[in-house]
């Protein structure tokens, strides 16, 4: 198959979808690849390390859209792309459509078979969200922390304080993957932390994984009102896989809180977990409401593209050539493919999203039978 990598186009996104070292894999199985030029700059991989790899170097986009059967990308595609995109096509990428109706029925348009990396699952997790959910967690708390500072509209607070000063306070919206890199961070910072997760025994695990550095505290909406008010941080880490994240904190308990506390909303690809968040770039990372610093980020690791490149293809590398080597054969037999099957040549196959956007939803196992 020919595999196609083009050069991401979402404002400050450095990340591409394979690595030389992927690319020297696909190769090694047999298949052709075809990467664009300066696609991996952001990583500080030139095109001569992708012709050293084995790949073709394509002068556009457009380029690589009309041969390729697979593409293989990091962010959801633009509007730009999805015109490019055709029946045939395998699209292996993040897509994040519950909150994106546009992008929706762009894929569903175009008759392009999409996996996306978010949804795809082993039995044990969510094995190609995971390595973001790390890089994403770790650099909630840097943000936070640069956002704190007085200069920056925050309290001007030091995350960890110094003898006799006491340090912030952490507040820690779900205790998954990137609620538990969060509290890694803040806790190593010195913070004083607290993880509200509505699962018990997710909390019990927290509690002997942190040895007594974190408060854990079953997620309630009078927990959370008693925790912001005193926080002066708090990060947003609630995920319903493939669904739009819930609303824990409304513009109206903003005012339990204090001018210059820091919302850190890394759920905002799936919509945010804050009523008042809205995405922002690493240009223009912060806005305010009612005195609250949001920082809303939506490609987060797409400001350390070496480290979250790297990541992400030791995850997706398998999953990307079982698709490469068997095609839609592969997503039929895979449990894992399968559940990340969400576009299917016009078929909406992701019950989360169909419920999320209100459209009509076929079960992958009968989209791939048509």
């Amino acid at each position: 198959m020919l595999i196609g990598v083009p050069k991401e186009i979402k404002p400050q996104e450095g990340r591409v979808g394979l690595t030389p070292e992927a690319v020297q894999e696909y190769v090694a199985h047999g298949h052709d690849v075809m990467v664009q030029t300066g696609a991996g700059a952001g990583i500080g991989a030139d095109d001569d390390a992708y012709r050293a790899a084995g790949a073709r170097i394509a002068p556009d986009a457009a380029s690589i859209f009309a041969v390729a059967g697979m593409i293989v990308k990091v962010k959801e595609p633009q509007p730009a792309e999805w015109t490019m995109l055709r029946a045939g096509q395998i699209l292996f990428t993040y897509l994040h459509l519950a909150p994106d109706p546009a992008q929706t029925r762009g894929l569903l348009a175009s008759g392009v078979t999409a996996v996306a990396y978010e949804m795809v699952g082993d039995g044990h997790g969510l094995p190609l969200l995971t390595p973001m959910s790390e890089v994403a967690g770790r650099l909630a708390i840097e943000a936070a922390a640069i956002a704190s500072r007085g200069h920056m509209g925050g309290k001007g607070l030091l995350l960890g304080g110094v003898p006799g000063v006491a340090p912030a306070r952490v507040v820690v919206l779900g205790g998954g993957v990137v609620g538990t890199h969060a509290a890694r961070m803040a806790v190593g910072l010195g913070a004083e932390v607290t993880i509200l997760d509505r699962a018990l025994p997710r909390l019990r695990q927290l509690d002997e994984l942190f040895q007594g550095r974190v408060r854990t505290r079953y997620s309630s909406r009078a927990a959370i009102e008693a925790e912001i008010r005193a926080a002066d941080v708090v990060v947003g880490a609630v995920l319903v896989p493939g669904a739009a994240a819930p609303r824990l904190i409304t513009r109206q308990m903003l005012a339990l809180m204090a001018p210059g506390t820091v919302l850190v909303d890394v759920a905002i690809d799936q919509g945010g977990c804050f009523e008042t968040s809205r995405p922002t770039t690493h240009e223009a990372p912060t806005y305010v409401v009612d005195g609250i610093i949001h920082y809303c980020v939506a490609n987060m690791p797409g400001a350390v593209p070496r480290t979250s490149s790297q990541a992400l293809n030791n995850a997706t590398l398998p999953y990307g050539l079982a698709l490469a080597d068997g095609g839609l054969a592969a997503i039929a037999a895979s449990p894992a493919l399968l559940a990340g099957l969400s576009v299917h040549r016009g078929h909406l196959t992701s019950a989360p999203v169909a419920e999320a956007l209100a459209l009509p939803f076929t079960p992958p196992q009968d989209a791939l039978a048509l």
